[in-house]
């Protein structure tokens, strides 16, 4: 092996080290660049949904009204101020096969916060949940409602009491003569023991 091609000087050690260095250099610069672009560029947006961390208020011309029972979707629904309950049936997606359209009045006005319960065929209709700060049926105006007398609309304003049920208590009473105690209503069909506990404290003779 000759000196030329067996010994380098140090001049060229010297020159591939640069070029080491060189390379280094210029690696290190395109990882930076690379990293400062990635710190700068968009990142893609995750939308997160955040529970309400309180009750919904109802706004100017909006009430809240709870569906349940015996229809197609039920749950939580805005309607607008006015509306009825055939309107809040209709929003909760209609009447269920089985549910008892006769025991549910469908042109009672609904309030704000009421709970709205449709039964099924032979379920005695739950008690309205009254609206915050107020009270149901003809209590709230400390007037009784007379079984003999009261029309089809007074019977109505009973709690549990549809138009279904109004006319049945009336047709009774043609039928069998006037109410001789609060009783007597178990004998109208429809009317079992926990309607007729409801119902006692609110009616009269």
């Amino acid at each position: 092996m000759s000196a030329e091609t067996g010994f380098r000087s140090p001049r060229a050690r010297l020159g591939v080290g640069g070029v080491v260095v060189l390379v280094l250099a210029a690696l290190a610069v395109t990882v930076g660049i690379g990293i400062w672009r990635g710190a700068s560029s968009p990142v893609e947006e995750v939308a997160v949904t955040v529970a309400p961390t309180s009750s919904p208020v109802a706004e100017a011309g909006q009430l809240f009204v709870h569906v349940h029972g015996a229809v197609q979707e039920p749950g939580l629904y805005v309607l607008a101020t006015g509306a009825r309950v055939v309107d809040a049936i209709s929003a909760a997606g209609g009447l269920a096969e089985d549910a008892d359209a006769a025991a549910v009045n469908l042109a009672r006005p609904l309030a704000d916060g009421e709970q709205l319960g449709v039964p099924v065929v032979g379920e005695e209709p739950p008690p309205p949940a009254p609206p915050p700060g107020t009270e149901a049926g003809p209590s709230a105006e400390g007037a009784l409602v007379s079984l003999n007398s009261a029309d089809q609309a007074a019977l109505e304003t009973l709690p549990r009491i549809g138009p279904a049920l109004a006319q049945r208590i009336m047709t009774w009473r043609d039928e069998n003569g006037p109410f001789t105690a609060v009783e007597d209503l178990l004998a109208v069909p429809g009317i079992g023991d926990k309607m007729l506990e409801t119902l006692r404290p609110l009616v009269t003779l």
